[in-house]
C-alpha cells in the first residue's frame, strides 16, 4: 500500500469536511503565533521597565529600611560604596527618600520625595527619558522638580507652575520650600505615578536638613554578568562598608511580579492548550465521522490481509497532511501580524494607559518572537491532532471485515 498517496486521496474525498477542520488547525494557530509573541513582549517589556525605571537589578539599604522606613536610616558615607561597586564594572547611584505634602491653588496631596545624583542616576534609571511634558531634571534649574503624572492632575498643575511643599526636617522642625514644576512623567507605576517628586539631592538635603548619608542605592550590572554572580558581588562590597547594609535583587524585592514573570510560560501555554483542546475536538469529530462514513471501505482492506497497524497508520497518515497543509497555512498567514507587531507594535497608549502589578504598560505593545515562542504552539497543535485521531484510527483498525460488510 502506498500510505502517503491514499491519504492524500482519501482526504479530499470529502472536501468540505478537510478544509473545515484545516482552516480551524491553520486559526488556531495563526491566533497562538501572534498571542504567544505578545505575551513574551509585555513579559519582557515590564521586566526592563521594572529594572530601568523603577528597582535597577539591585538595590542596598542600611539595617531594617525596607521594613521599617525612616528618615534616620541611611547608608553612611555612600561615596566609597559607590566608587567601589563602579570599580568593579557596576553601575551606582545613591538616592534619598522623604515623605512629606504638596499644594498648588487650592489641592494638596501626600508625596514622597526622591533626591537624585542626576548625574549618576542617569546610568542607572531610565526615568529621565520618561518624562511626558516639561524636561528632566537639570543643574541649571535646581528648584526644578519632575512629579508623576496622576500627581499631576491631582494638583491641577503642569510644567512652569509653582509647587509648595512641606514635611518635617531631620531635627523635628517644619520645613517648606517653594519649587517649580519642571516635567511631568508618563506612567510608571502606581506608586510613582500618584505621589513622587524627584528632585537634585542638595535640595533635598536642604530641605529635610540631612547633610550626609543616602537611603538607598540602585545598582545595574553590565548585560553580560549574570544577575546571581553580580548579586553576590554587590553583597561583598557592601558587607564591607561600615553599617549594617542589606543587597536585595529585584526579585527579591518584587517577588509576586518575578513569580508571575517566571510562570508566563506556562500560563502561555495553558491557553495554547485550552484552545488547542477545542480544535482537538473538532478533529475528533470529523475523523470519526470519516471513520464511520467508510466503514465497508475498512472492512474490504481488513479482508484482503491489510494489517490493524497499516489502518492506524492510514489514518494517521490522513490527519497528517491536514496538519501540514494548516501549519504552512496559518504559519504563512501569521507572518505578516508577527512582523508588524515587531517593527510597529499595538499602541495601548490611546486607551489612556493600563498597568499590572502595578507597573505600568508601554504606550506601544510590542511582539518578540524567540524559537521558544513560535516552536511551542506549533509543536502543541502537533500533539494534540495526534492524540485527537488515536481513537477514531484504532476503532477503524477494530471493526472486522464481516461486520463491516453487514454494516448499514
Amino acid at each position: 500500500m502506498n500510505i502517503p498517496k491514499m491519504a492524500w486521496r482519501n482526504v479530499w474525498r470529502n472536501r468540505r469536511r478537510s478544509l473545515v477542520t484545516i482552516s480551524a488547525m491553520a486559526f488556531a494557530l495563526w491566533v497562538e503565533l501572534l498571542y504567544s509573541g505578545l505575551i513574551v513582549g509585555y513579559m519582557e517589556g515590564m521586566e526592563d521597565d521594572i529594572v530601568d525605571l523603577e528597582v535597577g537589578d539591585m538595590q542596598i539599604f542600611a539595617g531594617d529600611y525596607l521594613e521599617r522606613p525612616s528618615l534616620y536610616t541611611v547608608i553612611p558615607e555612600p561615596e566609597p560604596l559607590l566608587q567601589a561597586l563602579e570599580g568593579a564594572g557596576m553601575k551606582a547611584s545613591a538616592r534619598l527618600l522623604g515623605g512629606g505634602l504638596a499644594a498648588a491653588g487650592e489641592s494638596s496631596a501626600g508625596v514622597a520625595f526622591r533626591g537624585v545624583d542626576v548625574q549618576r542616576d542617569a546610568g542607572v534609571s531610565l526615568v529621565g527619558e520618561s518624562v511626558a511634558t516639561g524636561q528632566w531634571l537639570s543643574k541649571d534649574d535646581p528648584k526644578g522638580v519632575v512629579i508623576g503624572r496622576r500627581l499631576a492632575r491631582t494638583l491641577s498643575v503642569e510644567p512652569g507652575d509653582e509647587l509648595i511643599v512641606l514635611t518635617q526636617a531631620a531635627d523635628g522642625s517644619m520645613a517648606n520650600d517653594l519649587l517649580t514644576v519642571r516635567g511631568v512623567l508618563m506612567g510608571i507605576a502606581q506608586g510613582t505615578d500618584a505621589t513622587t517628586v524627584f528632585m537634585h539631592a542638595p535640595v533635598f538635603r536642604e530641605l529635610l536638613g540631612m547633610p550626609e548619608g543616602a537611603h538607598q542605592i540602585i545598582v545595574r550590572r553590565p548585560e553580560e554578568v549574570e544577575l546571581a554572580a553580580a548579586a553576590t558581588t554587590v553583597r561583598a562590597l557592601a558587607e564591607g562598608h561600615p553599617g549594617d547594609l542589606k543587597t536585595l535583587t529585584w526579585m527579591q524585592l518584587m517577588p509576586v511580579v518575578a513569580q508571575m514573570l517566571q510562570g508566563s510560560a506556562a500560563m502561555v501555554g495553558i491557553i495554547f492548550f485550552i484552545v488547542y483542546v477545542a480544535v482537538g475536538i473538532l478533529i475528533l469529530n470529523a475523523m470519526l465521522m470519516a471513520v464511520f462514513e467508510r466503514i465497508r471501505e475498512f472492512g474490504v482492506l481488513k479482508a484482503i490481509g491489510v494489517s490493524p497497524g497499516t489502518v492506524v497508520l492510514l489514518i494517521l497518515a490522513e490527519s497528517a497532511v491536514q496538519a501540514v497543509i494548516a501549519l504552512v497555512v496559518g504559519t504563512v498567514l501569521a507572518l505578516p501580524g508577527m512582523w508588524y507587531l515587531v517593527e510597529h507594535g499595538i499602541n495601548v497608549g490611546s486607551l489612556g494607559g493600563t498597568d499590572m502589578m502595578g507597573i505600568a504598560m508601554r504606550p506601544i505593545w510590542y511582539g518578540v518572537y524567540t524559537a521558544d515562542s513560535v516552536a511551542t504552539p506549533v509543536v502543541l497543535l502537533v500533539f494534540i491532532v495526534f492524540f485527537a485521531v488515536l481513537y477514531p484510527a484504532f476503532k477503524a483498525a477494530w471493526i472486522q471485515p464481516v461486520e463491516a460488510m453487514r454494516h448499514q
